[in-house]
């Protein structure tokens, strides 16, 4: 089949090179996000889609506005029996939509109806989750609302963050794809709506969302601070009211008990913070403009001593 393959992030990439290699199929274009500023200089950056077909001789749109009618015009000139979609960034219109005779479909990093939106890799660890997975749909106009063909469940590591767990999930969602194309091809394809009553959204993560609140319970900071590694990460004040922020990359729940916030310990090792129920152990922490390191490190830099307030 012709496939026309719109993606950007890193998810895409592994899921773009399974179609390249497959015999049985022709990326005939790929579409993605334009260059972007990026960086301390803000010097304009390809996205690794972008990067991945350099070389690879398939023509690439860039466009600022996949639903612009000379954008739909070039795709259709591509005359695609099938657009995948997986990571792009951006709506698709219904000229796109209903444009290819056999299927537009999307690779989605979760087993939905959860999770519906920009971040499921990042939510469902944040949320707590043991298991996630891939899901092959159909897409339509409401966003992952389409029905589903086929699902492949994945558990999540205990220490397991967005950044180790994207790479696993976009190679399975690759294998997933190739599967779901030779069922398109020999008509054996299944069409699963969607239960509605058990949607779970997954809005697009923000800088707000990095503040770390004491008020919750160890577990779940410590699971928002491995869903959100490495963007947007999570911060707190240190002290309370001093304005220096201290990002936490690596932390451990334990039992304990005292004001959220509150330092419980120092000792020999990494220092203990009591929280909404229970307490954390930061095990490795990144001041601002500074280098990752080790929690007592830095809190016997810092002259941590116990009762002093994170904020």
């Amino acid at each position: 089949m012709n496939v026309v393959f719109l993606g950007s992030g890193a998810l895409a990439c592994p899921i773009l090179s399974a179609l390249l290699d497959s015999p049985s199929d022709r990326v005939v274009g790929v579409v993605t996000q334009p260059d972007r500023p990026k960086g301390r200089h803000l010097q304009l950056s390809s996205c690794p889609v972008k990067e991945q077909v350099r070389n690879a001789g398939v023509p690439v749109l860039t466009p600022e506005r996949i639903g612009a009618p000379e954008t739909v015009e070039a795709i259709r000139a591509w005359k695609p029996e099938l657009l995948v979609v997986a990571a792009y960034g951006q709506f698709l219109t219904r000229p796109l939509l209903e444009m290819p005779p056999v299927a537009c479909l999307n690779v989605h990093p979760s087993l939905l109806p959860k999770y519906r939106g920009a971040a499921p890799i990042q939510w469902a660890i944040a949320h707590g989750d043991e298991v996630t997975g891939v899901s092959i749909l159909h897409m339509t106009a409401r966003m992952d609302a389409g029905d589903l063909i086929l699902q492949e469940p994945m558990r999540l590591g205990p220490d397991e963050t967005a950044a180790t767990l994207e790479p696993r999930l976009a190679a399975a969602g690759a294998a997933l794809l190739l599967q779901v194309l030779d069922a398109l091809r020999s008509g054996t394809a299944s069409r699963i709506p969607q239960d509605e009553s058990a949607v779970v959204l997954a809005p697009k993560l923000t800088r707000a969302d990095a503040r770390v609140d004491w008020m919750r319970s160890a577990k779940a900071i410590r699971d928002r601070v491995r869903g959100f590694s490495p963007w947007p990460g999570s911060v707190c004040e240190a002290p309370a009211g001093s304005g220096r922020m201290l990002k936490l990359q690596k932390v451990q729940w334990l039992p304990g008990r005292g004001e959220p916030g509150d330092i419980l310990s120092i000792g020999a090792g990494d220092p203990v913070v009591a929280t909404g129920g229970g307490a954390l152990r930061l095990e490795i922490v990144q001041p601002e403009g500074g280098r990752p390191m080790r929690g007592e490190e830095y809190a016997h830099g810092a002259r941590w001593v116990p009762g002093l307030r994170l904020g």
